[in-house]
């Protein structure tokens, strides 16, 4: 491999663990408050990316309002996911077991809906002449977007520790996360901290399908399942329920993805099983991930 070729690689090794990690924090997000894996993340992901891809294409909305829009209504999505399929069952004292398949089957629905309503064929997304621009360092050619998505997951990582370190919302949610029972009787409103986190994580959801289809511009109402689910092993890897875990695993999995198939290139057609081999590794020597915590489970 030469040099350029590897700085090549590294870039989009940047570029993917940026994308992992940005996605990652949704679901570690909604596992630090509610101790539940939604499963159906990776299918908000690709909801953020058509409500984009409509509102460029059906509404001729410039693309930048298209995104803030998709964003808002994701997380409006994420909300009312959670005020469905999750709090009917966590207000009646489910085991989260109950929550867990609840998970599951809301990801089915919204997969099954998306086919049913948009159809199973790939639509081509719309990539503004901004992010498609190229930049030329040395000998490396590299897309816009490259740079751009790494400097957005480092704002939002800042963001989600003012929001968490350094408001009441923020405190009330450490607070749910830490006892919640005595959550409740210290008189903090439970489903409202519960739906802004699950609105929150929703719309890094939305953020991340968007970048998603910038780099991957064939999108389909499947597409979200396998990202969203290597999202879901970066959380782990890292620590689930710790947010600079969360974003230390999508770029362990990003880097080890790209460059493993770089330095490595009869080993393409396993590339997505990379990220269950790291999982499988990572969790044998350390179980509760690399900055993850053990957690007593309250009974």
């Amino acid at each position: 491999m030469t040099l350029t070729h590897f700085f090549q690689h590294l870039a989009n090794a940047v570029y993917l663990g940026s994308l992992y990690a940005l996605i990652a924090i949704g679901y570690t997000m909604v596992y630090g408050i509610l101790r539940l894996i939604n499963f159906a993340h990776g299918e908000l992901l690709i909801v953020g990316a058509f409500i984009a891809y409509y509102g460029i294409l059906i509404f001729h909305l410039p693309w930048w309002l298209s995104f803030i829009i998709a964003i808002a209504l994701g997380a409006l999505v994420g909300m009312s996911l959670e005020r469905v399929a999750y709090r009917p069952l966590r207000e009646r004292g489910a085991p989260r077991i109950s929550l867990l398949v609840s998970a599951i089957g809301a990801s089915f629905f919204l997969q099954n809906l998306g086919l049913v309503i948009i159809g199973g064929r790939h639509k081509s997304f719309y990539r503004p002449p901004f992010f498609a621009q190229t930049l030329q360092l040395g000998d490396v050619t590299v897309m816009n977007f490259l740079f751009i998505l790494p400097i957005i997951t480092i704002i939002i990582l800042g963001i989600v520790f003012l929001l968490v370190y350094r408001s009441k919302t923020g405190m009330a949610m450490r607070a749910l996360a830490k006892d919640y029972p005595t959550a409740r009787l210290m008189g903090i409103n439970i489903n409202r901290i519960i739906a802004y986190t699950f609105a929150l994580g929703s719309a890094l959801a939305a953020i991340g399908g968007i970048m998603y289809a910038l780099r991957y511009p064939a999108i389909h109402p499947l597409a979200g399942v396998l990202p969203g689910l290597k999202c879901f092993i970066a959380a782990v890897v890292g620590g689930i329920g710790n947010v600079p875990g969360a974003v230390l695993g999508g770029f362990i999995l990003g880097m080890l993805e790209i460059m493993g198939i770089a330095f490595f290139p009869h080993l393409a057609g396993y590339r997505d099983a990379i990220a269950f081999i790291v999982l499988i590794i990572i969790l044998s020597f350390k179980p509760t991930g690399l900055l993850g915590e053990q957690v007593v489970e309250k009974v």
